[in-house]
């Protein structure tokens, strides 16, 4: 005699060790695993590669990491009376601000290249170059590059782009920001795994919870002592279970058991779960996975209305100039000779940051002009505004004043006076 058949039985012990995939149709998720807890039929998702995108929190996080770094100008710069300025008569100008390659927008290149180096762990930048130019910055396709870390080797086969071969170290710009040796990347998905494992389970559950009207398990049994359960063999009560399941599934809000059988209940609630709390919790862990603030996740903010301004100070401080700065160190390691260090430099414009926050902008703009590092026409010209009469004189903004003195009584001073001083 079988107690419990199908739950504690060795055949289902046998389907909790392999990979399967039942409710891959429902999902479009991968490699459903098949696990028991006490007596309770669960289903943990396993992600791995793109499926890591149908997490939502985990797309948005990375929708907004590669779009932050898109919209701001990469600039390819020379030294110029001690300052650096547009090297606008350079083919890289074009390329960084234009058209970095066929086909491919300067946003979307830096989308992609941003985009590929977080989730795949590592993003290519071939430079095909040309009687000494560089004519183009050609974003290598995804899984088409690899790298031997040991001989400074990278092997290409870009059938898309039709880039094909071995290249040196010095040839290939490798941008990646999760590393462990300081060599190659390591994807964002398999980083955190077990976060998004949970989320994607938890969105299942959810789904089925829906489907199911939010059926409750259990197991059917009653209350004899005998062999076979008394009235009911194994097998009858195996197909009784089945016929509930498919009542429960068909809609069907009460249902009948014949004879002595009954219902033992063994799942909980949601509340009891405290099922949503822990969705809740699974966006703060994508949070703390991309740097990415809960915030611009939607996530709950609460009355506090500094909030909103301390997410985006800790986002550019804490996430966003780290990856600003690796992608343009290795575009100043590989593509400005040591000659010409110090007199050419790549830099992103990251005031473009504040450019769609009007407020902070006119403030920046205003204590930039009060304290004598920006005059009017500088600021005028930055919002492509034409130059005034007068726009280039500086000022400089004075609030204290010596007591007595005559800025405090709005009298002219004697030249007498100045001439003592």
């Amino acid at each position: 005699m079988r107690f419990f058949p199908g739950i504690f039985g060795r055949k289902h012990q046998r389907e909790a060790a392999t990979d399967t995939t039942p409710t891959q149709a429902d999902t479009g998720v991968k490699n459903v695993v098949e696990t028991s807890v006490v007596g309770v039929s669960t289903s943990l998702i396993r992600i791995k590669g793109d499926d890591a995108l149908k997490v939502m929190a985990y797309k948005r996080a990375l929708n907004i990491l590669a779009g932050s770094v898109a919209r701001l100008p990469l600039r390819y710069m020379k030294q110029k009376d001690g300052i650096y300025v547009d090297f606008e008569a350079s083919p890289l100008h074009y390329l960084l601000g234009t058209q970095p390659q066929s086909r491919l927008s300067a946003y979307y290149w830096k989308y992609q290249l941003v985009w590929q180096a977080f989730h795949d762990g590592d993003a290519y930048v071939w430079p095909r170059i040309i009687d000494g130019e560089v004519v183009e910055l050609v974003l290598l396709n995804r899984h088409t590059c690899s790298f031997d870390d040991t001989n400074g080797t990278y092997y290409v086969s870009d059938e898309y782009n039709g880039v094909y071969g071995t290249f040196k170290e010095s040839e290939i710009l490798h941008i990646f920001f999760n590393s462990h040796n300081g060599r190659r990347g390591t994807p964002l998905w398999k980083e955190g795994n077990r976060a998004l494992n949970i989320m994607a389970t938890g969105d299942n559950e959810t789904l089925n919870r829906f489907v199911n009207g939010g059926n409750v398990r259990g197991f059917i049994t009653n209350d004899k002592s005998v062999v076979g359960f008394g009235e009911y063999a194994d097998e009858q009560l195996e197909q009784l279970a089945q016929s509930i399941r498919d009542d429960f599934r068909n809609g069907v809000g009460i249902t009948s058991l014949p004879g002595q059988a009954q219902f033992q209940q063994l799942s909980l609630s949601s509340t009891d779960m405290q099922f949503l709390e822990t969705r809740k919790f699974a966006v703060l862990e994508i949070s703390r996975l991309t740097g990415v603030p809960p915030i611009y996740l939607f996530d709950m903010v609460g009355g506090n209305y500094k909030i909103p301004e301390q997410a985006d100070t800790a986002f550019l401080t804490q996430t966003l100039d780290g990856i600003l700065l690796a992608i343009e160190s290795e575009f100043n390691r590989k593509l400005v000779s040591r000659s010409m260090c110090c007199k050419r430099t790549f830099s992103f414009d990251r005031k473009r940051l504040f450019s769609m926050d009007l407020l902070s902008m006119a403030n920046y703009e205003s204590k930039m002009i009060q304290n004598g590092t920006f005059s009017i026409n500088d600021v005028r010209r930055m919002e492509n505004q034409p130059p005034v009469e007068g726009g280039d004189t500086i000022y400089l903004s004075t609030n204290t004043a010596v007591m007595g003195s005559s800025k405090m009584t709005g009298e002219k001073e004697d030249d007498n006076d100045n001439n003592k001083k």
